[in-house]
């Protein structure tokens, strides 16, 4: 069978995405059912670690991200990760967990608040992780 290709800006559960919220019957619910959990503030922890804190999040079908805060871990940099490198998300921890490492978070295009929402930018990190799942698929 071959495998779901990568899309970087969708969730990985579709079901349900409706008016910009968080897909109902997905991990981005709340114990209650409700689309649209806040993910701001959430730990976020990489295949092999902690890496910061959610800053931002977009639940934007189509262009669905989060921004995360990587405190001292990489001198304060912030980088953005599209939505369809979140493996599953624990509300109880309030924890995201991403299926890429450290290094390969660490090596992303760099994060700029003045262009990150812009096409050519999107592009140029949609590409970087669509190829890291290519060359070191999980």
């Amino acid at each position: 069978m071959q495998p779901t290709p990568f899309t970087p800006w969708s969730w990985r559960d579709p079901a349900g995405m409706s008016g910009g919220n968080a897909p109902a019957g997905s991990d981005l619910t709340d114990d209650a059912g409700q689309a649209g959990v806040d993910l701001v503030g959430y730990k976020v922890e990489a295949s092999d670690g902690h890496i910061g804190s959610i800053d931002r999040a977009s639940y934007d079908v189509g262009s669905a991200y989060l921004v995360v805060d990587t405190g001292p871990w990489i001198f304060g940099r912030k980088v953005l990760l599209p939505a369809g490198t979140v493996q599953n998300v624990d509300h109880s921890d309030r924890k995201v967990y991403v299926d890429r490492t450290k290094d390969q978070i660490k090596a992303s295009p760099e994060y700029d608040k003045e262009t990150f929402e812009t096409a050519s930018y999107r592009e140029q990190v949609g590409d970087y992780y669509t190829g890291s799942y290519r060359d070191y698929p999980r």
